[in-house]
């Protein structure tokens, strides 16, 4: 029994000493593997050897554990071929970390989605500034205090997104100040530090084929062109071409239009 339990033991001490704040793992190292180590650990130096203890579910896939001998193994490289990490980071956080993440296509899909919506809340408004509105700081807080509950976080980030998308049009210094609270609260989690701009008209992981930012913009200037002859055919067709090619246009008031991706 001892060889796995006490190489941990040694490596913790001689890197952290013979106490220290939080030790992780998965769920499956509960018993015996860390409870051997404290036992060894505490009875080698007589000191307490870890305050808190996190432990993680499994990644699953098809609800199976993912592991190499079940043959269902992939690595965070391979997954950023397709998804870019942003988009990984915030599908990871919208589960609790104790609880099983089930991976596949979809719940990634779906987490890029709701990233984009955040994103696109975001999207010409001032986020720049450094006060926090207290009501949305208070349950962000409340929520990371509860072991970490990020998919909790995660719903008082769209509560604020919600109400900036409101703020827009009517309250300029209330969207900026909602804008403000959204980047630095979602900023803790490590999420919506990109320019809004350049989020929604990046191409995900490595896609060679989606239309480059010179092509669209040369589309859309066609279109406008189209638009000013009257020639609404010509207009909507472009518009379809660029929605088949996973490119959405939004026309602003003014003549405006502006792009990203779906």
């Amino acid at each position: 029994r001892p060889g796995w339990h006490i190489e941990c033991s040694a490596m913790s001490t001689c890197c952290l000493g013979n106490h220290f704040d939080i030790h992780g793992g998965g769920m499956d190292l509960q018993f015996p593997h860390h409870e051997n180590e404290i036992a060894q650990s505490e009875g080698a130096t007589g000191e307490k050897f870890v305050n808190y203890w996190m432990h993680n579910g499994f990644v699953r896939i098809n609800e199976e554990k993912m592991s190499k001998s079940l043959g269902n193994f992939f690595t965070v490289k391979e997954v950023l071929k397709s998804y870019r990490p942003e988009v990984i980071r915030f599908f990871i956080l919208s589960s609790h970390y104790r609880s099983p993440l089930n991976y596949s296509d979809e719940h990634l899909d779906e987490a890029a989605t709701a990233l984009t919506r955040i994103y696109n809340a975001l999207r010409g408004v001032d986020a720049t500034g450094t006060d926090l509105l207290q009501t949305y700081q208070l349950r962000f807080e409340q929520a990371m205090d509860d072991d970490f509950n990020t998919p909790v976080a995660l719903a008082v980030l769209f509560d604020l997104a919600r109400e900036l998308n409101k703020a827009k049009d009517t309250d300029q210094t209330q969207a900026n100040a909602l804008a403000s609270s959204l980047k630095t609260l979602g900023g803790i989690l490590g999420i919506l530090s990109d320019d809004p701009e350049a989020f929604l008209q990046q191409t995900d992981g490595d896609d060679q084929n989606q239309l480059s930012p010179a092509v669209i913009e040369e589309k859309i200037q066609a279109r406008i062109d189209a638009k000013k002859n009257k020639n609404w055919a010509i207009a909507d067709q472009i518009r379809d071409e660029l929605k088949q090619q996973g490119v959405i246009l939004e026309d602003a008031p003014g003549g405006i239009t502006t792009w990203r991706r779906e």
